[in-house]
């Protein structure tokens, strides 16, 4: 008798228990949340319709979960239509060098050849995403505002925007730090182009501020 009295006790916890557990949303238990609430960006490359038409906002994430729900549902970089591009940004900075956050910045890009789209493009933007989201680059992560992939005819780049170009030990310190997490070879160079070059350039290359 007092066997079966424990057993009835017990059983009589367990499902106060998991009444208890059941008043917690099970996502509140699992999720991890980010230090920066990011907006994921598309822009396609429709003739037909001005540039800021073209751009579209796809979602805005805020935890680790969220963002692979995002990364694994959505086309890959390499999937992507000639003339195309993703963007990640902070929450509050748009992708384009007009934004108030960006336009005394610039970036460091990487550029990729034909032939690595299929090998190589989505395994490194997959790192820079991660390098964004994780706060890779410790005390310079506030300088980031956000990354882009340019999917293009001639050759992909990959792009980290930062804040203000004139700040040259927190952009040579993300650089080397991009450059370690994407593996890169000494001899690779990288170089960081301001966006007011950019936007003036004459020709069809822009001179690097800094280079790795």
């Amino acid at each position: 008798m007092a066997a079966n009295t424990e057993e009835n006790i017990n059983t009589k916890e367990e499902v106060e228990d998991s009444a208890d557990k059941a008043l917690v949303s099970p996502e509140d238990l699992i999720k991890h949340p980010l230090q920066n609430t990011w907006a994921m960006w598309f822009f396609k490359n429709d003739k037909a319709r001005n540039w800021c038409d073209n751009l579209r906002l796809v979602t805005k994430f805020s935890t680790v979960e969220d963002f692979w729900g995002l990364y694994n549902h959505i086309q890959k970089a390499s999937k992507l239509p000639t003339g195309c591009d993703y963007s990640m940004f902070k929450d509050g900075i748009e992708p384009m060098w007009e934004d108030e956050q960006n336009k005394r910045g610039g970036r460091w890009l990487v550029n990729m050849n034909k032939s690595q789209r299929h090998n190589d493009l989505d395994s490194v933007w997959q790192e820079i995403l991660l390098c964004l989201i994780g706060e890779a680059f410790d005390e310079q992560s506030d300088e980031i505002c956000g990354a882009v992939v340019n999917i293009r005819t001639k050759g992909d780049k990959l792009g980290i925007w930062t804040r203000d170009f004139n700040r040259q030990d927190a952009i040579l310190k993300i650089g080397r730090t991009l450059k370690e997490r994407l593996n890169m070879p000494k001899n690779c160079i990288m170089g960081y182009q301001a966006h007011t070059d950019t936007i003036s350039k004459t020709g069809s290359t822009v001179k690097n501020r800094y280079q790795l």
